[in-house]
């Protein structure tokens, strides 16, 4: 009896993009198929592999732990596809969309002033950006790229160092002359400590006094969810807040902003890194050629 050919290259597509518009029915429109070919296609998939992708509902479609792992190698099989197929044919050019997740800050104050550069020399790459502090998770997000601060948990993303940055402890002269500027840990409990409004990996400022360090709590009456709110917080004369050097340095010259307590200062530095999905693999070169370029133009110090 004559073997089934299985278009393996097919089904890995058909199955990333119901992934990545979630559900058979989009996933049926881009692919110019039904719905019910789309669903009998990944039901041969799972039974081929003798594991189940998707755990499906009347809402929403949600991914396995096998699901993870076969979405995550089948885009990194069908990216190395599509780049042999560029340098075969017009060259590896960067085309294609990029989802990048990073915060608020680093939009503001690196990204954005960069991007018309990178866009100029990537015409065929187009990005959408999506700001927040908190840490997502890429494949859920169906995300390409994010920039996350501080340090990085184990897992199987592949991280870029993008540089380091000092955190300062800053306030507006207006808040100082209402309220006086703190010269101890002791002066900042009277002060309106502005924090995060969701956890972190480091809660709270560390401090040195009297040869110890001490964590003074951020429990102000206001809290924000990224940094970048937090800045803008403390430039209005709300409160005190601890924050990234590249987002305050300007603030600082200007005399917009007045950093305080700094003979307190740990030296704590806070580093920056591009992270993808990925064992450290050929990438889409859209995705490449962004990280390749934050390497050398997205840098924080």
């Amino acid at each position: 009896m004559a073997r089934l050919e299985v278009n393996r290259s097919g089904e890995m597509e058909v199955f990333v993009r119901v992934v990545e518009l979630g559900g058979f029915s989009p996933a049926a429109r881009a692919a110019r198929m039904t719905p019910s070919a789309v669903s009998k296609l990944i039901a041969r998939l799972e039974a081929r592999l003798g594991a189940r992708l998707l755990n499906r509902s009347t809402r929403q479609l949600q991914l396995t732990s096998e699901g993870c792992t076969f979405y995550e190698r089948a885009t990194r099989i069908l990216a190395d596809l599509e780049d042999a197929e560029r340098v075969a044919g017009v060259g590896e050019q960067a085309i294609g969309r990029v989802r990048v997740n990073t915060s608020a800050s680093y939009f503001s104050h690196i990204l954005a002033p960069a991007l018309p550069a990178f866009l100029a020399l990537h015409p065929g790459v187009t990005l959408d950006v999506v700001q927040t502090d908190a840490v997502v998770d890429l494949l859920a997000e169906r995300t390409d790229l994010a920039i996350r601060a501080g340090p990085l948990k184990s897992s199987s993303l592949v991280a870029r160092k993008l540089g380091e940055t000092a955190l300062m402890i800053v306030a507006a002269p207006s808040y100082l002359e209402r309220y006086g500027e703190p010269r101890s840990i002791a002066d900042l409990e009277r002060h309106n400590r502005l924090g995060f409004g969701y956890t972190r990996a480091v809660d709270g400022w560390p401090l040195r006094e009297n040869g110890e360090v001490v964590t003074v709590p951020a429990t102000g009456r206001v809290q924000a969810s990224d940094g970048e709110g937090l800045r803008q917080l403390a430039l209005s004369g709300v409160g005190i807040a601890r924050l990234a050097g590249f987002t305050v340095r300007a603030d600082i010259a200007a005399g917009r902003l007045i950093s305080v307590l700094d003979d307190l200062d740990t030296g704590e530095m806070e580093a920056f890194h591009a992270v993808y999905v990925g064992q450290g693999g050929p990438l889409p070169s859209r995705v490449r050629a962004l990280l390749d370029f934050l390497a050398e133009n997205g840098r924080v110090s």
